[in-house]
């Protein structure tokens, strides 16, 4: 029974996985060119700027967006005010749009797959110590957003959600937008990518040790 319910818990990840990771290895290369060409071409447009960078980070929950080097662009191209405002929306919405998408789609999904006593069960845990899961998997590379669909998943209060996650998002939108401000002002866009790459190790460091 306990290897059947670990069969089971373990195909349900795997299928939040695949919802994160496939987009990423069938789009992820287009989406970046076409994203590179787009921001050289809207150089002297800050207003569209902020619209395109915020509303990629708004669809990073669906698409194979790089949110640390997105947030990060923020900074870099529109200052470190404007752009942790930037990417805070955008990131805020990514998840809603998760929470919703757990709700609604992924909630059937887990009570066929595990069963309603283990989605019970998971709605238990959350209580306990989902909003840790929240706060600290945000700047972790698919565990964030993977975290997003279980809150879903479970019916975490939507007032508990929205307060973590905007927390969580203006910290990590901050850290974020500050690398690359400060970039900026060296003028080197390395410093900004080597940001952008060490936040999120950092918090996966720091999840690894907690656990």
């Amino acid at each position: 029974m306990l290897k059947s319910t670990a069969a089971r818990w373990t195909a349900l990840v795997l299928v939040v996985l695949l919802f994160i990771l496939v987009p990423y290895l069938l789009f992820a290369t287009q989406l970046e060119t076409w994203t590179e060409s787009f921001l050289e071409a809207a150089q002297d447009r800050t207003a569209l700027i902020a619209i395109f960078l915020g509303g990629l980070l708004a669809l990073d929950i669906v698409l194979p967006i790089p949110n640390s080097l997105v947030s990060t662009a923020a900074g870099f191209l529109l200052g470190f005010v404007p752009g942790t405002l930037v990417a805070w929306i955008g990131n805020t919405i990514s998840c809603i749009i998760g929470y919703w998408l757990g709700l609604r789609f992924g909630r059937p999904v887990a009570n066929k797959m595990v069963g309603a006593d283990e989605v019970e069960r998971l709605e238990k845990a959350a209580g306990r110590v989902g909003d840790w899961v929240i706060i600290i998997c945000r700047a972790v590379p698919v565990m964030g957003e993977a975290s997003v669909l279980f809150a879903g998943m479970s019916q975490m209060s939507w007032g508990r959600f929205l307060l973590l996650v905007s927390l969580a998002n203006l910290g990590m939108s901050a850290i974020y937008a500050a690398v690359g401000a400060f970039a900026a002002s060296v003028n080197t866009f390395l410093l900004a990518f080597l940001g952008a790459i060490l936040v999120p190790a950092i918090a996966m460091l720091i999840t690894r040790k907690l656990r």
